[in-house]
């Protein structure tokens, strides 16, 4: 036993050493504990105002898109002979009121029957109709009337059955002249009204003179004489002077009218009435490539009122051509006119964005669409306001597009969820934090 004593001596001097005395151990544990609470009482307070303090507001970027114009009309006027037009109603969108397309030149060509046009002018200055309706006078014709018929048969002219002892009113002569374009009733109503055709054609120089027609020549009543000749635009002040007569107005736009005590059936020669807005106003011809139709249309091309048409073609090869250049002329007008779809529901026009990720997009609210002429140039506006909430579906503004006298417009939306940025975001940027 006495051999084991000096080791337990060496281990109970170590073991001393090592132990801390009683108080300085207290000590110890305290400075530990207050370090402790030090440490998790200033991080629970950095993670609760990190929690909870104000972040900066999204950025909105926006932009108003350009939009192409439309395609550029393309009037389309014939390649020979001659053509004038003016179209009024559609300045807003023309940019003049009346505007006018031409081909051809304005030298003067033989009219053929839009002489009889002037022969009705002429004769009604002297003896006018108080309206539409009204009959007028009635004229007896004689015998050497009737005889017309085969006067102008054997030329080969236009004509209309003259019964023996008719008696017709002028309203119904004057249709009868124009219509079916009959050459003996116009020089007939001719010799009623002035005493003889060469007498109506001293009239009618004067007439044509008075009106500023200086252009245009009359030899006779009828057009037959290919020495009535006229100008592209002396012919659409002619047409302009005859559609604002409410009697030839009336007569040019009906496609037939029966006259028992005269010619019978008879039909208008403008087959184009009713096509293409096309109400009147006479044709002639003397023979292939002086096919000449003066018109006039009330086109309608969607922008509400329709624009009112009157034009000229001179020297159409055949009647089919110069009708079928008259209608493409005035669909290509009508085309001139089209809808362009200016905004798309759901388009993106803008975005919203978080420094912590999180996004939105921007975007037009409804569709729009605008009428416009050709390729007039479309302006976009945009309007919009700082979000309220920065929730989807909400209303932050206007868009509107402009092209000549039209506008659309459409809201302008949130689109999408902004997500609140994370705990553990806000824990790692203090400095994007405090508002």
């Amino acid at each position: 036993m006495s051999d084991v004593h000096p080791f337990g001596d060496l281990l109970e001097g170590e073991q001393s050493e090592e132990r801390p005395s009683g108080r300085g151990g207290r000590v110890v544990l305290i400075v530990f504990l207050v370090l402790l609470l030090l440490f998790f009482g200033g991080g629970g307070g950095y993670v609760w105002w990190a929690s909870a303090a104000p972040v900066g507001p999204p950025t909105v970027t926006s932009y108003a898109p350009s939009i192409s114009p439309g395609a550029a009309a393309s009037v389309a006027l014939p390649s020979s002979g001659s053509m004038l037009v003016t179209v009024q109603g559609g300045g807003t969108y023309l940019g003049a009121d009346p505007v006018t397309w031409s081909s051809g030149g304005d030298d003067a060509r033989p009219i053929a029957s839009i002489s009889k046009l002037v022969t009705a002018l002429v004769v009604l200055d002297a003896h006018p109709l108080a309206d539409a309706n009204d009959p007028g006078p009635t004229i007896a014709f004689a015998e050497a009337d009737t005889d017309l018929y085969d006067q102008f048969y054997v030329r080969g002219a236009t004509i209309a059955r003259m019964p023996d002892g008719a008696k017709l009113s002028l309203h119904d002569a004057l249709a009868t002249m124009l219509l079916p374009s009959a050459s003996n009733y116009a020089v007939a109503v001719a010799r009623w009204a002035f005493g003889s055709e060469g007498a109506y054609v001293d009239a009618a120089r004067s007439w044509l003179t008075k009106n500023g027609l200086n252009a245009t020549r009359i030899v006779d009543a009828t057009g037959i004489d290919d020495r009535n000749t006229s100008t592209p635009s002396d012919l659409v002040a002619l047409g302009t002077l005859a559609a604002a007569n409410p009697a030839i107005a009336a007569i040019a736009a009906t496609p037939w009218v029966n006259l028992p005590a005269g010619p019978g059936n008879i039909e208008n020669t403008n087959v184009l009435l009713g096509t293409s807005g096309i109400t009147g106003l006479k044709t002639g011809n003397l023979g292939d490539g002086t096919f000449n139709l003066l018109f006039t249309s009330v086109l309608d091309v969607g922008i509400g009122a329709p624009l009112h048409v009157l034009g000229i073609r001179l020297g159409g090869e055949t009647r089919a051509s110069a009708n079928q250049d008259v209608v493409v002329l005035l669909e290509s007008i009508r085309d001139g006119f089209h809808t362009i779809q200016v905004g798309t529901s759901g388009a993106e026009i803008g975005k919203i964005t978080t420094p912590w990720g999180s996004s939105a997009k921007v975007v037009v609210g409804q569709n729009a669409s605008i009428m416009t002429w050709s390729d007039t140039a479309v302006t976009t506006h945009l309007d919009t306001t700082t979000p309220e909430k920065y929730a989807d579906g909400e209303k932050v503004g206007t868009i509107t597009w402009t092209a000549g006298p039209n506008t659309a417009s459409s809201d302008v939306m949130i689109a999408g969820e902004i997500e609140e940025p994370t705990l553990w975001w806000r824990l790692t940027h203090p400095t994007e934090l405090g508002g």
